[in-house]
């Protein structure tokens, strides 16, 4: 019996580039005629006619079957809603404006078919723009300390076995997080290294605020170090506070020309005032947005809600 790839792609503002996306899948699997396949494309409430362009795909092709969201739920819940309708023994995870390659899909499931549950692709050469390639840097070096691993580094092309998708969609909350959901199910992760391509058409819909809202989810989802972070932070401000006193304290002894320039007590209030304040803000936002998380799950807000289902196999249920 042959083996099956089931591969998702979430799609936003990508009507004139995921036909490209699909072909590319549909030659690179005819070449491969061992291995079944489907195609599930989610339309994360996109605002252009793509999922026009899905319902015409998912109406001639038998291996595609199209899922359209209510509305954007963002880009990892749009993955999470493609996971329920797999079928296959592996899940292939990918973009839809071309730049992550399918035809390299192969190069991941042999390095998979090695051991690993789970395989990223990796890039020598991001084509993306500055502040993406920073934000990404950033991100993987700041899930080497919330997670505990190092050099972990996610991406939105990667291949896992059937097993691990399954354990990711049992995570119900409204803040999913693919690169930490991996992680809870599994360490066994490998990665190989290809070529990143330009954008077939139009521009990403990552902005520097939706990065970093995406980098706050999925620090604040499974872990509580940026709790601890504050905490450091308070006891460094501590820490300074008070070789701040006691160069006052100095000062007043053995320069008092200097200090009578300064009207008395101003700098040590003013200075009090704007660290402990900012510092108390800084806590009160992290816990406030640890409490709003919390009250959102527990009145079980949806991580998606499916409208319509498109494709010869759309009477599978989830």
């Amino acid at each position: 019996m042959n083996k099956k790839l089931s591969f998702v792609i979430p799609c936003y503002r990508s009507q004139k580039t995921v036909g490209s996306v699909i072909d590319e899948i549909t030659e690179t699997m005819n070449m491969e005629p061992e291995y079944d396949y489907e195609i599930i494309l989610v339309n994360d409430g996109s605002p252009d006619h793509v999922w026009d362009t899905i319902r015409e795909y998912a109406g001639r092709d038998d291996h595609i079957l199209g899922v359209n969201l209510a509305k954007n739920f963002g880009q990892h819940s749009a993955v999470l809603a493609g996971y329920h309708y797999c079928t296959g023994d592996y899940v292939v995870s990918l973009d839809d404006d071309g730049q992550t390659p399918a035809r390299e899909v192969f190069k991941l499931l042999h390095e998979l078919q090695t051991g690993y549950d789970v395989v990223y692709a990796k890039y020598d050469e991001m084509h993306q723009k500055a502040f993406r390639r920073w934000g990404s840097d950033f991100a993987r070096r700041m899930s080497d300390y919330i997670f505990g691993v190092r050099g972990y580094y996610t991406g939105s092309f990667f291949v896992a076995r059937r097993f691990v998708t399954e354990e990711m969609i049992r995570y119900q909350n409204c803040y999913p997080y693919l690169g930490g959901l991996v992680l809870r199910t599994t360490r066994n992760i490998g990665y190989v290294t290809i070529q990143h391509n330009d954008r077939l058409s139009g521009q990403s819909g990552y902005n520097l605020k939706k990065l970093f809202s995406l980098w706050f989810n999925g620090f604040t989802a499974f872990s509580v170090k940026p709790l601890e972070i504050s905490t450091y932070i308070g006891f460094l401000i501590a820490f300074v506070g008070f070789i701040y006193t006691i160069v006052i304290i100095i000062r007043r002894l053995f320069i008092p020309e200097l200090e009578a320039l300064i009207p008395y007590g101003w700098s040590s209030q003013t200075t009090i005032i704007l660290v402990i304040g900012g510092l108390i803000l800084i806590n009160m936002g992290l816990m406030g947005e640890y409490i709003g998380r919390i009250y959102i799950c527990i009145n079980n807000s949806p991580q998606f809600v499916v409208k319509e289902v498109c494709g010869k196999t759309e009477e599978k249920e989830r």
